[in-house]
């Protein structure tokens, strides 16, 4: 290997990752197996360190192809679709939307088969891996329709916390949404968490005693679905892979909304403003520019 210390130097498995090759486990498994060798030589050490600049590697007796350029993608998938590239069984999968993205991509999380709404895809595994990290405690939204209707007891106890397979998690916050479909047989909800535990949401409603009919992610951070259609591809620019890390706190915005003292003296609005970059609804419009595709 390179000896040069003034190398930026990056381990063997991200590297063969950020190539589109494979994901970081896969490439693990071929370091493994002798499938990569390094200035000739092979390697099985998995936590090896590379310079892609001097060090030559072969994959399988290829040249590694430099890295891609990180893609940062949100879908809309659909109902009864899998959150995979590819099924045994033939059933439909994500793979199906993907057909304009240029280059592989994983999904960052997952949403279960009965499940829609928004799906971040990239080939940056170090944003998945802070996205889903559960120190991250990056905020998911959803809306939810349940067979019946909670009450403010049964609500309390999920701000509270329940306990589910995979652990104890509670609602960062919960709120009945009007809605125009629907009867009084049915309440929808938003409800918002940070766990993101397999099929969390359905476990938290079974324990209060209530079925979810329908579930949609419509939310990650303040990356909002907003008017993207359903099987619609949107690509993300930097600004909008920002807004994953801002937590969605629905109560803090009421709290501004519902704040008598707006008038303050001009010394104070100057001293507001010079506190950050100016916003304008151009510029956050600016951040989620979509360019779709439809399947």
């Amino acid at each position: 290997m390179s000896e040069n210390n003034s190398d930026k130097r990056l381990r063997l498995n991200k590297l063969i990752a950020d190539s589109g090759l494979a994901s970081r486990r896969h490439a693990d498994r071929m370091i493994e197996e002798g499938q990569v060798t390094v200035n000739g030589k092979r390697v099985y050490e998995l936590g090896i360190k590379v310079s892609p600049a001097h060090d030559h590697i072969l994959v399988n007796g290829k040249p590694l192809k430099k890295p891609l350029e990180n893609i940062y993608v949100m879908l809309n998938k659909p109902r009864g679709v899998l959150t995979t590239m590819e099924d045994p069984l033939d059933r439909p999968t994500i793979a199906e939307y993907l057909e304009k993205v240029p280059g592989r991509v994983f999904p960052v999380g997952r949403l279960d088969w009965d499940s829609e709404g928004l799906l971040l895809l990239t080939n940056d595994g170090d944003f998945a891996n802070k996205v889903t990290h559960p120190k991250a405690e990056v905020t998911k939204t959803y809306m939810v329709k349940v067979d019946g209707q909670p009450t403010k007891e049964d609500l309390a106890k999920l701000l509270r916390g329940v306990s589910i397979v995979g652990g104890k998690v509670a609602a960062k916050h919960i709120e009945k949404l009007k809605r125009n479909e629907g009867s009084e047989k049915y309440d929808w909800y938003k409800i918002v968490i940070t766990e993101g535990k397999n099929r969390q949401i359905r476990q938290m409603f079974e324990k209060i005693g209530f079925d979810v009919l329908k579930l949609q992610r419509v939310a990650i951070g303040r990356l909002r679905i907003g008017n993207v259609e359903r099987g619609e591809l949107v690509f993300l620019n930097d600004a909008a892979v920002e807004r994953v890390f801002l937590p969605d706190a629905p109560d803090e915005v009421k709290l501004k909304k519902t704040y008598k003292g707006r008038k303050v003296s001009a010394k104070k609005t100057n001293q507001t403003k010079a506190v950050g970059p100016k916003s304008t609804s151009k510029n956050k419009k600016a951040a989620l520019k979509p360019r779709p595709f439809k399947k």
